[in-house]
């Protein structure tokens, strides 16, 4: 369990700041005793955060625990969980002696033109990545394997052996197809990656206009399209609707403003196109199953 003082129970943006700009990777390891110094724990102990790169932690002794919007696992010794893009999560030491390492890095950063088809997989524009994990928990020896391939990243980072960016990369390259082979689940579904490429100026027009009102005719004119090819289009590239999609993004990016800036759910409606705020609170429940002002409480409380 959770119990947060109020005063470090708001939302930190983490910039991660590259070990290595050209890798965009970061990777250290957390002891119990860094976790004592109020240097290291500031901004990320006990306190929810979230960054645009992909994170992956492993376990080498103690226990932490992970929690997410949606769960909280507690992991021990030689377990790993990864986090996507972007998701709010916030960690906890569970054991006295702890010892762990995390990995971020920029996915893109780690794809070139004859692997880019397979960068779709890991967008997280359907699923979060954060699904993976169940993995980790139903197959131990690819969780083994997981590990072993972080501790070789990490090494290969503090030794910094000539070609050291080779072998990282390649490192790197094996965990995401360890992924990708793995999951049995279909998380990792993807379209054609040409499919893609072709839905992306609608795709980015819906970023850039958050905040006000889209159409499906705004977004056929971007891709030059016919109202109803462009429907029957992006639900088959997509896996859901474009109206579906954008009330998505939506709700996502309302998510992050109730827990970290403090407005009101009517700014909060407003600021991502949705100023009724009776549509607001349906689409918001729908997602969430629960008012903006519950999830608020149940993210800053004690879980």
């Amino acid at each position: 369990m959770f119990t947060v003082p109020e005063q470090e129970a708001e939302v930190h943006n983490e910039l991660v700041d590259y070990q290595n700009p050209l890798l965009r990777l970061k990777i250290w390891r957390i002891t119990s005793d860094d976790m004592k110094s109020p240097v290291v724990a500031t901004p990320s102990k006990f306190r929810w955060h979230y960054h645009k790169e992909v994170e992956f932690i492993a376990i080498i002794e103690g226990s932490l625990s992970v929690q997410t919007k949606h769960d909280t696992r507690m992991l021990q010794s030689g377990d790993v969980h990864v986090l996507g893009n972007s998701q709010l999560h916030r960690t906890k030491q569970e054991s006295e002696t702890l010892n762990y390492i995390v990995c971020q890095f920029d996915l893109a950063q780690h794809f070139d033109e004859s692997t880019m088809p397979y960068l779709h997989y890991f967008s997280e524009i359907r699923r979060p990545l954060g699904l993976l994990n169940y993995i980790f928990s139903e197959h131990s020896d690819v969780q083994k394997q997981a590990c072993a391939i972080i501790m070789d990243i990490f090494t290969e980072s503090q030794t910094k052996q000539k070609g050291c960016e080779l072998a990282i990369t390649a490192s790197i390259r094996r965990l995401l197809l360890l992924l990708l082979r793995n999951d049995t689940n279909g998380v990792l579904h993807g379209s054609e990656s040409d499919e893609l490429t072709r839905l992306q100026p609608a795709l980015d027009y819906v970023e850039q206009h958050m905040a006000e009102k889209i159409t499906i005719e705004q977004a056929c004119s971007v891709l030059n399209l016919s109202y109803h090819y462009f429907i029957k289009y992006f639900k088959k590239v997509m896996g859901l609707s474009f109206v579906d999609y954008v009330n998505y993004k939506r709700i996502k990016k309302a998510e992050r403003l109730l827990l970290t800036q403090d407005v009101s759910i009517v700014e909060v409606g407003q600021a991502v196109g949705i100023p009724n705020m009776a549509q607001f609170y349906k689409l918001f429940k729908r997602h969430n199953h629960c008012s903006p002002k519950e999830f608020k409480l149940r993210m800053k409380l004690e879980s």
